[in-house]
């Protein structure tokens, strides 16, 4: 089914360990279980226009609980989604009517900003309400699981990574495509039909297009896994939205609990969001975690990251340690970003993962 370029992307197939801890990715992506958007179209529920935003909130929590019971029956073969009628409203409609509405007073991330976009308000991430797409292909140089992906790259962010390799796409020095719901089903189909394995959500960051992703899915009429591919830095409200939409969370874990998120990304309250953030990955989907280690920053960064991701979601989850980095953008304005890593940092880290008692963790 797929075109695999790489060795390790097949390999991977047989990993037992990958498998155990991404095996319901593995089996959507097989077309052994259904992805989790069409489960949740499945679902029915009634709700109104003009049903306050509490309201709503109300229904999604009790909704959120059904889906749940839903997908293990599914899971288990005790119902097959084949076999469920379609209702006039259901938890994914539910799911598309709060993010619209969020657009109103725009929280999407931990900012809050408060930005009306259905206005023509935009705030710190510069989205409005048509999705912007940069490029859309299959990717290969992802984790190997991953790989062939089918990545879309929107633009905007919700951070200023000083050394970010992806700044023409975050900050907007693209123009970019403006692109309907519509036309992106079509694309998420074509690269389905095409061999990749996955769709794969990122920019920039997705966080800000999430009501148009999930209008996207729900034109979309092939059963693929989808990976939401962020920075981690959203709010609880779109954490909430995720469950039953994401099947794989592929979150960064950029740095510790000091100061460094504000020093480096302008990032206020970054390890509260992502550790919140990756307890709700953890109970409402599948896991890849990102770890980029950064010159001089391993005692403060890498080490508590590391540590807590053992103690809080298990050893056996899936860790990517990342050495891709390199001097860009603007990462001359902190001095030890002016490097790349060195061999004993390289070596260092890999201790670290393995102090931490990770055993499921690439490089």
């Amino acid at each position: 089914m797929w075109a695999i370029w790489r060795p390790d992307s097949r390999a991977v197939l047989k990993d037992k360990k990958v498998r155990a801890s991404l095996a319901r990715y593995f089996a959507v992506m097989e077309d052994d279980k259904p992805a989790k958007f069409l489960i949740a179209r499945k679902l029915p529920v009634a709700f109104g226009k003009s049903s306050s935003l509490k309201k709503l909130w109300r229904l999604h929590e009790q909704l959120t609980e059904e889906f749940c019971c839903l997908e293990r029956e599914i899971d288990t073969r005790q119902k097959q989604l084949d076999e469920l009628m379609t209702p006039e409203q259901s938890f994914f409609d539910l799911k598309i009517e709060i993010a619209n509405r969020i657009l109103e007073s725009c929280h999407f991330c931990t900012r809050r900003c408060g930005s009306n976009r259905l206005e023509g308000e935009t705030g710190y991430c510069r989205c409005g309400t048509q999705a912007t797409v940069s490029t859309i292909f299959q990717h290969t140089g992802e984790e190997p699981e991953l790989v062939p992906s089918g990545t879309i790259f929107t633009l905007g962010c919700t951070l200023r990574c000083l050394h970010c390799q992806n700044w023409s796409i975050s900050q907007w020095f693209e123009v970019g495509d403006i692109s309907s719901p519509k036309q992106l089903a079509k694309a998420v189909e074509n690269l389905r039909r095409g061999g990749c394995r996955n769709i794969n959500l990122v920019g920039g960051d997705p966080t800000s297009w999430l009501p148009q992703w999930l209008e996207t899915f729900r034109h979309v009429n092939v059963n693929v896994p989808v990976v939401w591919n962020s920075n981690s830095y959203y709010s609880e409200e779109t954490a909430k939205l995720l469950s039953g939409f994401v099947d794989v969370y592929l979150l960064d874990f950029k740095y510790g609990p000091r100061e460094c998120s504000e020093k480096i990304s302008d990032a206020p309250g970054y390890w509260e969001a992502c550790t919140r953030n990756h307890l709700y990955a953890k109970k409402y989907g599948e896991l890849i975690i990102r770890v980029l280690v950064l010159p001089e920053h391993l005692e403060c960064c890498t080490k508590p990251v590391l540590n807590w991701i053992a103690q809080n979601l298990g050893e056996r989850i899936r860790v990517n340690v990342m050495f891709q980095f390199r001097p860009a953008w603007r990462s001359h304005e902190v001095s030890e970003l002016r490097r790349r890593l060195t061999g004993k940092e390289r070596e260092r880290a890999i201790e670290l993962a393995k102090e931490a008692g990770l055993t499921n963790f690439i490089t």
